[in-house]
């Protein structure tokens, strides 16, 4: 299989006849760790966070400060939230709850000045199968990036400012 392919877990659902197992389903309350913070993230904290005995795949990503930004040299970066971010984020993660069977869910978002190879984001999510929480975990990022009103202020290794996300 190419990393393309979208994996077919049918043969891991319940065969005809035998009774579905409650854990197959997402959970009533999936969503256990969400904020927009100041302090440095803890992907411990995140995963943890996650931990779920019906839970058999988590996935975790973890966003970092890169040195680099569209062939130019990154210095450092901000990142400023509008203050209805946390209620933005809220919302990515009841949508991605609520379209896939999540049995856990965390998002976490720095704001404030961090340094290169600093974490940014973490999120996770914990399903029954692992293909459901790539799948579920690669759309709360991507929601959460193109969704939650957070912008990035990137200052440049020569002196130059931008803006991404505004």
């Amino acid at each position: 299989m190419s990393g393309m392919e979208t994996y077919d877990q049918s043969a891991e659902s319940p065969a005809a006849g035998q009774e579905e197992h409650p854990g197959e389903r997402g959970a009533a309350d999936p969503i256990r760790l969400l904020g927009v913070r100041a302090d440095p993230l803890s992907v411990d904290e995140v995963y943890r966070a996650v931990g779920d005995d019906a839970a058999g795949g988590t996935a975790l990503f973890v966003g970092t400060v890169r040195d680099h930004d569209g062939g130019s040299g990154v210095a450092r970066l901000g990142y400023t939230a509008h203050p209805t971010a946390e209620a933005e984020l809220r919302r990515v993660a009841e949508k991605v709850a609520a379209d896939f069977p999540v049995r856990a869910l965390a998002a976490v978002h720095r704001v404030g000045e961090l340094a290169i190879g600093d974490p940014a984001v973490v999120v996770a999510v914990a399903c029954a199968h692992r293909a459901e929480a790539f799948d579920a975990c690669r759309r709360l990022i991507d929601d959460l990036k193109a969704e939650v009103p957070i912008w990035k202020h990137q200052t440049y290794t020569d002196g130059a400012q931008d803006w991404v996300g505004v």
